[in-house]
This record gives structure tokens, sequence and C-alpha cells, in this order.
């Protein structure tokens, strides 16, 4: 085998691995932007509430009515 031979060979191989670690690392990051989507979805829905909670605040604890067994 020739020294262009083996060269070509080599960078060959290079190529596939990289391709197969870009391949991996794509499947990474849209697994991550899905699960930062779900994440932001979540806060959104956290923020709206705290928001209701927040206008409807509940009463101090020296206005709430005693329990029933007082």
């Amino acid at each position: 085998m020739s020294e262009i031979d083996a060269r070509l060979e080599k960078l060959e191989t290079t190529i596939a691995y990289q391709d197969e670690t870009i391949e991996e690392l794509n499947k990474a990051v849209t697994d991550l932007w899905r699960e930062l989507e779900a994440t932001r979805r979540d806060l959104s829905k956290l923020t709206d509430q705290l928001r209701v909670v927040e206008a409807h605040p509940a009463l101090a604890p020296q206005d709430e009515p005693p329990p029933p067994h007082y």
C-alpha cells in the first residue's frame, strides 16, 4: 500500500468517526432542546400560578378564622 493510499484510508476512517460523532451530538442537542422547551412550558405555568396566588393573597394568620376545635 502506498503512502498516499494509507493517508487516504486514514482520512476516510477519521471522517467516518467524525460523522458518527456529529450524529450523536445532534441527537444530544435535540434531546436537550426538547427538555429545555418542556422546562420553559413548566416555568410559564408556574409563573401564571404565582401571579394568581399573588393577586389573591391568603389571609394573614391573625385574620384566619380559628380552627373548628376552638
